[in-house]
């Protein structure tokens, strides 16, 4: 219970003051590339219900693959910038206020990644995704770590796994809201630590 109280206020504390962000965002998207301000994607929730994540959009078409790399050549200007500071992620504090996700817990999957999702691997979906988790604080460079792989293969086989892995062992043994706290100051800091 508390830390959905935490998730609620601190969603609405962040939508808050982050309105003179979105409205600086939606222009420059707009100039950028045409196109929708706001990426709808459906993703794979607790007990594998399906949601629908929102993002700035950041890519000039959504076609093509469904992993991206930090080359990819379909991000546009501002995207880059966007996915640099990670002001592109804001929306889905949207989605937490809805129940939808929570500040700290696994990021959220595409239904065709969680498909792949070896038997120990669902344990996963037994908790409420996240905006930012302890597995996020390992894979700060993953669109890197993936830029000249076969994307699918490398991302299910080698990081997926240990993404996961990461996640359940937090749930298992360090889950308290002061953990979460701490976790999301670190991404704040990771994110601006370019």
């Amino acid at each position: 219970m508390a830390k959905r109280i935490f998730d609620i206020i601190f969603s609405l504390v962040v939508l808050f003051f982050s309105i003179p962000i979105f409205i600086v965002v939606a222009f420059a998207i707009k100039l950028d590339s045409p196109g929708p301000v706001i990426f709808k994607q459906r993703r794979v929730g607790k007990n594998g219900i399906p949601f629908t994540i929102l993002k700035f959009r950041t890519m000039r078409t959504q076609a093509g693959r469904l992993i991206t790399s930090a080359g990819d050549a379909r991000i546009s200007k501002t995207g880059r910038l966007l996915r640099r500071t990670n002001f592109d992620e804001l929306p889905q504090f949207i989605n937490i206020v809805k129940g939808e996700m929570s500040v700290v817990g696994p990021r959220p999957e595409i239904p065709e990644i969680v498909a792949c999702y070896a038997p120990w691997q669902k344990e996963i979906l037994r908790f409420k995704p996240g905006f930012t988790s302890y597995a996020t604080m390992k894979f700060l460079n993953e669109e890197k770590l993936l830029e000249k792989k076969n994307l699918m293969e490398f991302y299910l086989k080698e990081v997926l796994p240990q993404k996961i892995k990461y996640d359940l062992e937090y749930f298992a043994s360090n889950r308290t809201l002061i953990n979460d706290i701490a976790i999301l100051l670190k991404t704040v800091g990771g994110t601006f630590d370019e």
